[in-house]
């Protein structure tokens, strides 16, 4: 299997391209090839990509967000990167190898990952992370600010809820800290049933908190119906089974589809073809090259051609998300709206060293069924969306005149 995106927010901690700009991107998957994490392109860039807000900004999740399905090293074609990534000589490097064989590339995203990080990582692709539940993001003056509690969560057994301040995990003071650092220590060493003591404040309340890391299964897609309006269908990152999610939730549709990609950093390019297939009746997903030999990705023949169907895109919209949600727009099957997406579209391959460390690197590009790239220009929406505008107000105005029932 192939993946894209941000190998930041779940692997173990974060990736490489994320960890250099001390920001997080959410999810991906494991494949052969793989479109990498990207750094945030503003390190005070709202609120994350895990949770679906804006842009990669800098808040992400112990779990969903950032301890969550890692933006990990991922493909852009039909291969797992266990099973193709290319091992090194016996007479590679020793326990350094990745991280000296991405230093000395000068490629902004390649990255490197420890055996653990990417053993995490490959986890959280497959739906799972240790953690304990919590999304967090920077507020002002530096401070570390719960945004979200995973339901049945340690951390929501231990009381914990939105808006608390993290103050320390351990003996770490959290405020000031890289949003990735703390989903780091949250995550710990990846080890369910581990413990970790978090110093938390609410209003003029502070104590401490003895928690137990759990595995935890991410939530990646969101399907919120509604009775009068389109079924919004807000997908995280492209981890295992999100395609057939995705064409379960089109199913009885009938007002129309908005599918939200804001702040997809990527994942698996084959749940990302999946989700297109739940859309196109076969054809054209995208191609991509690999040291200049080009490969084809191909949708499934029998998905739904008739329901209506708008795409939500922003700045946090990245890598195998740009590839959906370019290869809709291009297809003539989706209108798309908000604001010019990230621009991701390199492929990168990963090459197992003898310590078991990964390294990364950039092979070559995916286009888009009509032949552009997305690399360093993103995708243009057909309807922009202004930050003060509520997309799924506008998204409206778009299905009225698509023809949706209303």
């Amino acid at each position: 299997m192939l993946a894209t995106g941000a190998a930041a927010s779940s692997l173990t901690g974060v990736d490489t391209a994320a960890r250099r700009s001390g920001q997080t991107v959410a999810t991906g998957q494991v494949g052969a090839v793989r479109t990498a994490g990207a750094p945030s392109p503003d390190p005070a860039a709202g609120d994350g990509t895990g949770t679906g807000t804006s842009a990669p900004g800098d808040a992400t999740a112990d779990g969903r967000d950032g301890d969550g399905p890692p933006p990990g090293p991922g493909g852009d074609g039909p291969a797992d990167t266990g099973r193709t990534g290319r091992t090194a000589a016996p007479d590679a490097p020793g326990p350094d190898a990745a991280q000296q064989l991405v230093s000395r590339s000068g490629d902004r995203w390649s990255s490197s990952y420890t055996a653990q990080e990417y053993a995490g990582f490959q986890q959280a692709l497959a739906g799972r992370y240790v953690g304990t539940g919590v999304s967090v993001r920077r507020v002002d003056g530096g401070r570390i600010q719960i945004a979200e509690v995973q339901a049945g969560s340690p951390a929501d057994r231990a009381g914990l809820r939105s808006g608390d301040v993290l103050a320390a995990i351990g003996d770490t003071r959290c405020t000031g800290m890289p949003v990735t650092e703390v989903v780091a220590a949250l995550r710990g060493d990846n080890v369910p049933g581990s413990p970790v003591t978090l110093d938390v404040e609410r209003g003029a309340r502070d104590w401490t908190v003895a928690v137990h890391r759990a595995t935890l299964a991410t939530e990646a897609v969101t399907v919120t119906r509604q009775p009068d309006g389109p079924t919004v269908v807000k997908v995280d990152a492209f981890t295992k089974g999100v395609g057939a999610q995705v064409a379960a939730a089109v199913r009885d549709s009938d007002h129309g589809v908005l599918l939200d990609l804001r702040g997809n950093s990527g994942g698996l390019v084959s749940e990302a073809v999946a989700t297109a297939s739940a859309f196109l009746d076969g054809g054209l997903v995208a191609t991509y090259d690999v040291h200049g030999r080009q490969q084809a990705l191909y949708a499934a023949d029998g998905g739904d051609t008739s329901v209506p169907l708008v795409v939500l895109v922003d700045g946090g919209t990245m890598s195998a998300a740009e590839m959906l949600s370019g290869a809709l727009q291009d297809r003539g099957r989706a209108v798309v709206i908000g604001s010019r997406t990230f621009g991701k579209g390199s492929v990168q391959m990963p090459t197992t060293l003898p310590d078991g460390s990964v390294a990364e690197l950039t092979v070559g590009h995916y286009r888009l069924p009509d032949g552009r790239t997305v690399d360093g220009t993103g995708i243009a929406p057909d309807v922009v969306v202004s930050g003060g505008q509520d997309p799924v107000a506008a998204s409206r105005e778009v299905f009225a005149g698509l023809g949706a029932p209303g």
